[in-house]
């Protein structure tokens, strides 16, 4: 069994879950979309569904319950049980009761918030803030947790901490605004000192992982600590495949005393070219060596693409899109 979501135009609704052996956690995004989220029972185990396979996991408590969340339409063929009669006999019209899971998971995202991710025109920035946005919205539309931060140098920053609920996430998520892409950034030595969970969830690390420092220690840190990882490096067009040629002057992007200046031939851009071959193996091949998730973003590309193409070709997000 697996989620279904369904893009809608405006005030349109439907109920796209197909297989609900228990009962179903649903709710409508700004009148613009329906998503429920199946949840079946089995051998005394509710094993709640999510939009991120790794995130899919059995709540095994026999006392297992929830709290009262909010409330949508009802739609035909939603479970009548779940009807709150006494919102229809003041309003006339049929509401469903919506219920937060107590055990709810706690999505974690860490920006690179470093001079490097702003090459580009701001590019790489912008793409990191909006996968960002997107993955923290598509948690808290579970009504899972989330907090974001960024990595600047050897610390973590929080930018939003343990919110829940879409209200939450729109009065929090103007916050990545704030982050400032300057200076170095270390993720191993930002991560490792920070408390991250225990296997209640996803740790997500947004990077264009161009250091020659360690981060390999905080991708076993959060998989050891049995968080589902995803790592997304993030490039530029320029960075992946440039177009410079003929005497240029350099400069590192964190460091302008590390400077280059050479004539720019084929053999320096096939050098360079196998230089960031290897760098984007070695932030792959890591992350496969570790069972963590990777996918290369480059940051021209529209975001869409990134949810829409991507992530459920990796089988990672699926998404079904029915014609009305």
């Amino acid at each position: 069994m697996e989620e279904e979501i369904l893009s809608l135009k405006e005030g349109q609704q439907i109920n796209v879950a197909q297989n609900l052996s228990a009962f179903d956690y649903g709710y409508r995004n700004t009148n613009y979309e329906t998503v429920s989220v199946d949840v079946s029972y089995e051998d005394n185990t509710y094993y709640v569904w999510d939009y991120l396979e790794g995130q899919n996991g059995p709540v095994t408590d026999p006392n297992y319950s929830c709290e009262f969340e909010d409330y949508r339409n009802y739609i035909p063929g939603d479970d009548i049980s779940k009807i709150d009669w006494n919102a229809y006999a003041r309003t006339e019209n049929l509401y469903l009761k919506l219920f937060l899971d107590e055990r709810q998971v706690h999505t974690r995202i860490y920006i690179d918030a470093s001079r490097s991710m702003d090459y580009g025109r701001g590019q790489k920035a912008e793409m990191a803030l909006k996968i960002a946005a997107a993955l923290a919205y598509l948690s808290v539309c579970q009504m899972d947790r989330v907090s974001v931060y960024y990595i600047k140098n050897n610390k973590v920053h929080e930018v939003m901490n343990n919110i829940v609920g879409k209200e939450a996430f729109y009065n929090n998520i103007g916050k990545l605004n704030e982050i400032e892409f300057s200076d170095d950034c270390f993720i191993s030595e930002g991560i490792l000192p920070t408390r991250v969970g225990y296997g209640d969830g996803m740790s997500i690390i947004i990077s264009d992982f161009l250091t020659d420092h360690d981060y390999e220690k905080a991708i076993d840190y959060l998989v050891d600590k049995r968080r589902d990882l995803f790592c997304f490096q993030v490039l530029s067009k320029d960075e992946i495949k440039p177009i410079l040629r003929g005497k240029v002057h350099l400069y590192d992007a964190e460091d302008v005393n590390n400077e280059y200046r050479k004539n720019i031939n084929r053999d320096v851009i096939t050098a360079y070219h196998k230089a960031v071959e290897y760098t984007i193996n070695r932030i792959k091949n890591y992350c496969n060596s570790r069972n963590a998730n990777y996918l290369l973003v480059q940051s021209d590309k529209s975001v869409n693409e990134v949810f829409l193409k991507n992530l459920p070709e990796m089988g990672v997000l699926k998404w079904d899109f029915y014609i009305l």
